[in-house]
């Protein structure tokens, strides 16, 4: 019975606590690099600069100004379901504007980092915001 009303205190060992910072600090830093050099690279292709890919959040303003979208979209990110499709279109977009076609947009959501990869890496070109570029349609047969 008295040991419900008894009180028990637990100490951190102060290093502990450190190294678990540090380690998470470091962390995070190689997970900046990690997605930082492909997204920083493919915005050197499309014109912008390298820094802006390692910048979280702002990247996502750089990315939609390449696609040709407007910033409000952003906000449609936070919205739930909502931003399901924004994310689809937006994969889309950027597929489209360095020249690849639906099966890049599919790799684009499914395996994002890997794509941004060969987004960077590969010989693709960027052709402008493909959100600006309506798709031109077969002219009428008479």
């Amino acid at each position: 019975m008295l040991t419900l009303l008894s009180q028990t205190t637990t100490t951190v060992d102060p290093a502990a606590a450190a190294g678990a910072l540090v380690g998470s600090l470091i962390s995070i830093v190689i997970a900046l690099v990690v997605v930082g050099l492909p997204v920083g690279g493919f915005f050197v292709k499309a014109g912008e600069a390298r820094w802006q890919g390692f910048v979280p959040l702002y990247n996502t303003f750089v990315m939609l100004k390449i696609v040709g979208r407007p910033w409000w979209w952003f906000l449609l990110l936070f919205v739930p379901v909502v931003n399901v499709v924004v994310l689809i279109l937006l994969m889309n977009d950027l597929s489209r504007s360095f020249g690849h076609g639906t099966g890049f947009t599919v790799g684009l959501l499914l395996l994002s980092l890997v794509f941004f990869y060969v987004l960077w890496l590969d010989s693709s070109t960027y052709r402008g915001p493909a959100a600006l570029t309506a798709p031109t349609a077969a002219p009428a047969q008479a």
